[in-house]
């Protein structure tokens, strides 16, 4: 069943049915679903599809010709082409008599063993552009190849897509879609241990519980996910082993930069760029308190859920489930520890509904960020934390996100309201909050009399 993507899948058919050259370029982090994506565009169309391989150019060269020759020459002997220029030059003059879609998966790997490629589909799409009806599509999962040696303007490639589609975790609604037999709650929490991950959320038993699930998942040496970071690291980087420690030191709750560099043992300058590589691609961010654009109260944090879990719970008790103990040590996640992993994630689902509810016209106002915020309290001399702000010139919303059993009360909404009062500059101020439990009668009660509250709770949210 093919699930989210849609505003992607249109797009490309929308583009497809131009009839004129066109060259997409697909990308984003492994297991995202961009080869997914592809296939479901591909259904009932003329299509050589052509999965690149970690080896030579003279391998992919055989892989390719014999993929070529199968769809467009059936009947021609299948011997591979004498190069990637005629076997490139060979499906833009096939496609100059119809529409004939040429996609490239794991186009990293074929650029990396011949130099030459990107250079070859230049010069073909400069050649025939005009006339030729070929739907090219470049797909990758290496982010920084993708950005610098497709897309970057030193690339030969530079210039010549007609669109580009940078695919990111499903968010909860879209991964909610795969999680049918589950509860809301449960929803959350399967989104808060997948991270969104399509090819993670596919792996997920609906006959299953959600703790059954992440114990065959995470806590078992045979599980899916019980070496995926490390797997993933070793993937995308030359040097794992510091990029895993800088990870780890961040689930461990190091955030700034020094206190960073300092638990791995490297330079500050070393760990800068690490950090950069890491949020490149996508698995750690840089954020800093949302009504300012710099701050010198910047940390870093892990931006997939998935990571957080594991490094978090999987990661110290690797012996003890290579021992054998993983279902204690799930047992244990679930006993207590899994509430305030997903209160955070919940915090993220939160800021979901609200960029959802911004598109659909649902606010009073259309907010131009959102984000977290922390700083002091000169009047009460402490720090403060809000779980969001979305504000756009004097308009504000305030927000507050609980994910715990208790219902909500009014205590709650008053700290938010003093909290409220260290931003004189916005002068039209709601409030929104979000709880797993509902909330008591005294604050709907107050929400119902007063126009700037709004309550959502986890049933409002789907």
């Amino acid at each position: 069943m093919f699930v989210g993507r849609m505003h992607e899948l249109e797009s490309l058919n929308k583009s497809y049915l131009r009839e004129s050259f066109q060259f997409p370029v697909i990308y984003g982090r492994r297991r995202v679903g961009k080869t997914t994506l592809i296939n479901e565009f591909c259904k009932g169309k003329k299509t050589v599809y052509f999965v690149a391989v970690q080896s030579t150019a003279k391998e992919n060269l055989e892989i390719l010709s014999a993929q070529i020759l199968s769809i467009l020459a059936p009947e021609a002997p299948k011997n591979p082409f004498s190069s990637f220029r005629d076997a490139v030059d060979y499906v833009f003059e096939c496609a100059k008599a119809e529409r004939i879609v040429f996609a490239i998966d794991e186009y990293p790997y074929l650029a990396k063993s011949d130099k030459s490629v990107s250079s070859v589909l230049q010069a073909a799409i400069d050649k025939h552009q005009h006339d030729t009806r070929l739907f090219l599509i470049l797909c990758g999962s290496s982010m920084s190849f993708m950005e610098n040696q497709v897309l970057g303007y030193k690339s030969p490639l530079y210039g010549r897509r007609t669109a580009q589609y940078k695919l990111l975790p499903f968010d909860y609604v879209e991964s909610a879609m795969m999680l049918p037999a589950f509860g809301n709650e449960d929803k959350i929490i399967l989104y808060s241990v997948t991270g969104g991950i399509p090819e993670y959320l596919s792996r997920i038993d609906n006959s299953l519980t959600v703790q059954e699930n992440v114990r065959d998942l995470f806590f078992d040496p045979s599980g899916r996910l019980f070496e995926e970071p490390t797997n993933l690291l070793k993937q995308e980087l030359r040097i794992p082993e510091t990029y895993n420690a800088i990870i780890a030191a961040i689930a461990d709750g190091s955030s700034k930069l020094n206190e960073i560099a300092t638990k791995v043992g490297i330079e500050t300058s070393q760990c800068s760029k690490m950090l950069f590589t890491l949020i490149g691609l996508g698995l750690v961010r840089k954020e800093f308190p949302i009504t300012e654009t710099t701050s010198k109260k910047s940390i870093y944090l892990l931006d997939d859920w998935m990571f957080v879990f594991w490094y978090r719970f999987v990661l110290p008790e690797l012996s003890r489930i290579t021992a054998g103990l993983g279902e204690v040590v799930c047992d244990e996640v679930f006993s207590g520890q899994i509430s305030s992993h997903t209160g955070r994630a919940f915090e993220e689902c939160a800021k979901q509904y609200m960029w959802r509810a911004a598109k659909e016209k649902k606010l009073s106002f259309l907010f131009k960020r959102i984000g977290r915020w922390w700083g002091n309290n000169p009047k009460e001399k402490r720090e403060e934390e809000i779980d969001f702000i979305a504000f756009s010139g004097s308009n504000a919303i305030f927000g507050e996100c609980k994910w715990r059993n208790e219902q909500t009360g009014t205590g709650t909404l008053d700290d938010l309201m003093l909290q409220s009062e260290l931003f004189p500059v916005f002068k039209d101020i709601e409030y929104m909050l979000f709880s797993k439990a509902g909330f008591t009668d005294e604050i709907l009660n107050k929400a119902e009399k007063q126009e700037n509250i709004t309550l959502v709770r986890i049933e409002d949210m789907f």
